[in-house]
């Protein structure tokens, strides 16, 4: 007993304590104390939501209403995701310019900032939808072979098996696919992309990775090259050369008739 009250009378006792309290106080700190990094994260998200807050209240809120909550001059948004205002604004849809059936790809009118600022804003008004994707989520690193697979069984009744669009029923198109963002093709597949005839490709219908192939084959389509001239929307080589040769014949024999009818 003696021995274990002069090994806690130690010199070095109270400073080992010490160290031992402060090691405790600080791992609880370390543990419960908010992140600095987080509550910049949060600063900077609060003020894009503001910022897009201000766009949507003078460039949307006249047609979708204060809150999202829709008009008679445009359906409510509250709710749709960030996949689908990142997709409407990104491609220039919207604003609409004109109350047409579909609202065509045109110029974008905010820049990116702002339209990730608007993205946003309207996310945060009700949760919903399906986010932005990520950039991994719609490279063109896929597989080729099982993009054209899935494209020529799922969209090419519509948008032609190169991707070329054409049109449809009751006023409505299917848009060339060749020039658009592999962004935008993602997210049109989960959204539907408004008012089309676009159908929702859920994840329980085509994978993640399914999506990327479709997007790896749409992109490698426009980046192959027509060294032939003239692709004649690349029909076909049977096609093509049949229009050809009908064209030709038929300049021939119309020189044929104007050469017979002139006067001798």
């Amino acid at each position: 007993m003696k021995r274990l009250s002069a090994r806690r009378r130690h010199p070095l006792a109270a400073v080992v304590v010490l160290l031992l309290a402060l090691g405790v106080v600080g791992g609880l700190y370390a543990t419960f104390a908010p992140s600095g990094t987080a509550e910049a994260a949060d600063d900077a998200s609060s003020l894009q939501i503001q910022e897009g807050k201000g766009l949507y209240i003078t460039s949307c809120s006249s047609c979708h209403g204060l809150n999202a909550e829709g008009t008679s001059d445009g359906p409510p948004i509250a709710g749709v995701g960030a996949a689908s205002v990142d997709f409407q604004v990104g491609t220039g849809r919207m604003p609409l310019q004109s109350r047409e059936n579909q609202g065509p790809r045109k110029k974008q009118f905010f820049t990116e900032k702002e339209t990730a600022a608007i993205v946003a804003y309207v996310a945060s008004i009700a949760p919903g939808g399906a986010p932005v994707p990520a950039p991994e989520q719609y490279a063109t690193d896929g597989d080729l072979q099982e993009g054209g697979e899935i494209f020529r069984t799922n969209c090419a009744s519509c948008h032609n098996f190169i991707g070329k669009g054409g049109a449809l029923t009751q006023g409505k198109y299917a848009p060339n696919l060749t020039e658009v963002d592999p962004k935008h093709i993602y997210e049109a597949m989960v959204t539907g992309a408004g008012k089309g005839a676009m159908p929702t490709f859920s994840d329980g219908i085509l994978t993640p990775d399914q999506k990327k192939d479709v997007i790896t084959y749409i992109k490698s389509i426009h980046e192959q090259p027509d060294p032939g001239g003239f692709a004649a929307g690349r029909i076909g080589p049977v096609a093509e050369g049949l229009l050809v040769w009908t064209a030709v014949i038929g300049a021939l024999i119309g020189a044929a008739v104007w050469l017979g009818a002139r006067p001798s």
